[in-house]
């Protein structure tokens, strides 16, 4: 018997799985909400400087913008510089030019009138009787062709006026512009009141020389989920899932409180930090968890069913920052509610898979017969012992170098351990290069946001298809493919065509959601359940390698503004070519030893096995 046939034979996704399966997605709907919470409490607000000299009243609201920030080329303050000296001649042009427009205008049309008038009325009296048709006429032609006159002369000179007078304030504006000195904002900025009145942007001053400080913040982010990934992959695999689960939440509750109440932007980036570690452990137990509780045949719909909480996560944060505009109670809002997730999990049964493994029969033995219990299995469970599951799990010797060595230590190990480096790595590479650029669209914001968390929907549904009808493999390499094509045509689509640039964005974003669907799965089923949590370590190493790295190849726009799409599109491309060598799962148990995984890329030979049994028996202790 495999451990597979002892779930089935205890009820198979029975009450128990379900409700174990639900309370671990429920906390994934918030992992959306850190992950891209940035794309609301950094948002960048229209903002210019603060003007450098004060008015008599000691204040400057008084001081018009157009003598103390120069304009860009689109009429618009320039954010980052302002005048030294205040420029009172640009008013000065601008008066000029507002009479030159009034008496242009005026005179045009008096003397335009006038001749239209005279000869109008000149040329109808000839044909009248002098005596009579004069005074007629007169009126007639004063009353009505003065008045069409004049108002055709008004329409026309006014616009002439207009636009002679706005090409000589226009020319002198931007003479002056040109000449006089500018220099930094030494005296902050002023902040537009629209959507981001109140982020990190506003409250720190990270706009200008300041700006990188905003992608600095997200990278810090990404590098506590680089840390965390190594570090709680390493602990799962010694201390079990559930402990470690249990203290994820309770940290992710506590940093991101206190994040909310950072007085300095240095305490904001070490809770960020903080937090980012949390949420590594909290992603990479509740998937091991899902993965070692539930049947072989249910993988993919659970791991679909948790790949679309994410989803509604997007949708949850969406409507959270539209409540909450303020940073720091959107902070506190979406981090609360980790402290409940932290006390239900008391409640969870570790994964029998691992304590078995870890040479704890005993208290496998226990939570297995809960298990039957809460499946109304109850007989079956009273009939396991703890010679049965010693039986289910062929054990290793352990491996020079402990669990870390043996990602590369065979053959086998060394193919699986770069190909799911290679996918994590550029699928959270591109996600995060698309998914924390939202304000670059052009769109409103939380309309994107609820655009970007949509496509997923659809997108996850299409690759549990693929997965389950397909393949595996199949389904991460074509989604990759997809997601690095869309991103590369946006190159050549000019920036005016703002609904196709977004439309090309949304399906690579897609892709990449996808991508991350099967990723969580095939990678569970790639590695066995010795090192399966340190081999999931590996993969979310990667992936927030690929996050920490996204925003800042953002900035190479500066240098040249098709080059981060460029990077951005190639990465899933050749990852997709290195899904190729990876063996395919669907179907297949769960692997438990380093040796079942090399039997199954025919590095291991055994003539008494040709399916990655788990009862396998091991040569050379391999």
């Amino acid at each position: 018997m495999t451990f597979v046939e002892l779930l089935a034979h205890l009820g198979g996704m029975g009450r128990f799985q379900v409700t174990y399966v639900a309370a671990l997605a429920i906390p994934l709907l918030m992992l959306a909400s850190h992950n891209l919470l940035q794309n609301f409490t950094a948002g960048v607000p229209e903002h210019h400087c603060q003007p450098r000299w004060p008015v008599a009243n000691g204040s400057t609201g008084d001081v018009p913008l157009l003598v103390s920030i120069p304009s860009d080329g689109h009429q618009r303050p320039q954010s980052c510089r302002r005048y030294v000296e205040p420029q009172w001649h640009l008013l000065e042009a601008n008066g000029t030019a507002n009479g030159m427009a009034n008496g242009m205008a005026n005179g045009m049309a008096n003397g335009m009138a006038n001749g239209m008038a005279n000869g109008m009325a000149n040329s109808t009296v000839k044909g009248v009787v002098n005596s009579v048709a004069n005074g007629v006429a007169n009126v007639m032609a004063n009353s009505v062709t003065t008045v069409k006159a004049t108002s055709m002369a008004n329409g026309v000179a006014t616009g002439t006026a207009n636009v002679m007078a706005n090409s000589v304030a226009t020319s002198t504006a931007n003479g002056v512009a040109t000449e006089a000195a500018t220099e930094p904002c030494h005296d902050g900025w002023t902040y537009g009141d629209g959507v981001f009145a109140h982020t990190i942007v506003t409250e720190w001053d990270l706009v200008c020389e300041s700006k990188r400080l905003r992608q600095v913040a997200q990278s810090l982010y990404m590098a506590g989920i680089l840390l965390g990934s190594g570090l709680f992959g390493v602990l799962s695999d010694k201390f079990g899932r559930r402990a470690l689960l249990s203290w994820c939440y309770l940290q992710l509750g506590v940093t991101g409180a206190a994040t909310a109440a950072a007085p300095t932007f240095g305490l904001y980036c070490l809770g960020r930090l903080l937090a980012g570690l949390a949420m590594a452990g909290v992603s990479l137990n509740s998937a091991s968890l899902c993965m070692e509780w539930i049947p072989t045949e249910a993988r993919a719909v659970v791991g679909t069913v948790n790949g679309y909480c994410y989803t509604l996560g997007q949708f949850v944060l969406a409507a959270v920052a539209f409540g909450l505009p303020h940073w720091r109670w959107l902070q506190l809002a979406v981090s609360l509610p980790f402290f409940l997730f932290f006390l239900y999990s008391w409640l969870f049964v570790e994964s029998a898979r691992w304590q078995v493994i870890s040479g704890r029969p005993d208290l496998a033995l226990e939570g297995l017969r809960k298990v039957a219990r809460v499946n109304g299995r109850k007989e079956e469970g009273d009939k396991l012992s703890e010679e049965v599951l010693r039986g289910l799990v062929q054990r290793e010797a352990p491996l020079p170098g402990g669990s870390l060595a043996a990602l590369v230590r065979t053959p086998g190990m060394r193919i699986v351990s770069c190909g799911v480096s290679f996918v994590w790595f550029s699928t959270s590479f591109a996600y995060y290069g698309l998914a924390m650029d939202l304000q670059g669209f052009g769109v409103n914001i939380y309309l994107s946001q609820l655009v970007f968390g949509a496509v997923d929907i659809p997108a996850k549904l299409a690759s549990v298809l693929v997965i389950s009808c397909v393949g595996r493999r199949v389904a991460q390499g074509g989604s990759l493919a997809l997601a690095g094509i869309c991103i590369l045509a946006n190159i050549v689509v000019p920036t005016e065509l703002r609904l196709l640039r977004m439309a090309l964005a949304v399906l690579g974003k897609g892709s990449l959601a996808a991508s991350f669907n099967c990723a969580y799965i095939f990678t569970g089923e790639l590695f066995p359940t010795l090192i399966r949590q340190t081999g999931m370590g590996l993969g979310g190493t990667m992936a927030r390698v690929g996050g920490m790295v996204a925003p800042l190849v953002r900035m190479l726009a500066e240098v040249a503004p098709p080059l981060p799409l460029l990077i951005y599109g190639a990465a899933p491309i050749v990852s997709a070519a290195a899904t190729c060598f990876l063996p395919e799962t669907r179907d297949a148990p769960l692997p438990e030893t380093v040796g079942d995984v090399e039997r199954r890329g025919r590095h291991l030979k055994d003539e008494e096995v040709t399916v990655p049994l788990s009862t396998t028996k091991a040569k050379d202790g391999v």
